[in-house]
């Protein structure tokens, strides 16, 4: 498997980290996405979106990192969940992370930490950190009592909702306000497997 990623995207280290936990076979393909390589005709050959992650497996092709992780779960019977339901719980913290989490993490943290200061919309970054605290409110509530999203054990929602959060650059997250975030995030990083996003692909600006 061929995973088109670089280091910084938080969507790519998800599918990076089910790759690596999953045991599969699997190498990082860098993409200069600041650069634009993403946006070139030859990169859109893969992905008509100009995004990473892509995940290629022989003769399948996909993009959008809650497909990939879908696909890396089906393929080895892991990070699933233990039953139908579940499985749709899965998908449903899959789709909060996605259109809640992951995306406003994304582009709050673009903004404050690899755009030009002279380009950055000052006012749009308070605004994305509200809504970001409305989201750490809900996830941290959600853990609670519980050690994973769903279920008993580590699932693709697991690592879709925490890949952003383990990123060191600044936008408005601090583990220690959010302690049942914070006890899950160990508790992920502390299974077989997990490596920190800069270790498990190549970084656009090295340290």
């Amino acid at each position: 498997m061929k995973l088109y990623c670089f280091a910084e995207s938080g969507n790519a280290y998800k599918c990076a980290l089910a790759l690596e936990m999953t045991r599969l076979d699997w190498e990082p393909v860098f993409v200069d996405f600041f650069k634009g390589e993403a946006r070139s005709a030859e990169f859109k050959k893969i992905n008509e979106m100009g995004e990473v992650p892509v995940l290629v497996d022989g003769e399948t092709t996909l993009t959008q990192s809650g497909v990939i992780l879908d696909y890396i779960s089906s393929k080895t019977g892991q990070l699933g969940g233990r039953s139908a339901a579940e499985r749709r719980e899965v998908l449903r913290w899959l789709f909060w992370d996605n259109h809640k989490l992951s995306t406003t993490i994304g582009t709050c943290r673009f903004l404050m930490n690899f755009l030009p200061p002279e380009k950055r919309p000052e006012a749009v970054i308070p605004f994305l950190q509200g809504r970001l605290k409305a989201a750490y409110a809900v996830l941290n509530d959600h853990l609670a009592e519980r050690d994973w999203i769903v279920g008993d054990g580590v699932t693709i929602a697991d690592l879709s909702c925490s890949g952003y959060l383990f990123y060191p650059e600044p936008y408005g997250f601090t583990r220690t306000d959010w302690p049942h975030i914070d006890a899950w995030l160990t508790r992920i990083s502390d299974l077989p497997g997990w490596k920190h996003p800069y270790d498990l692909m190549q970084r656009a600006f090295p340290a």
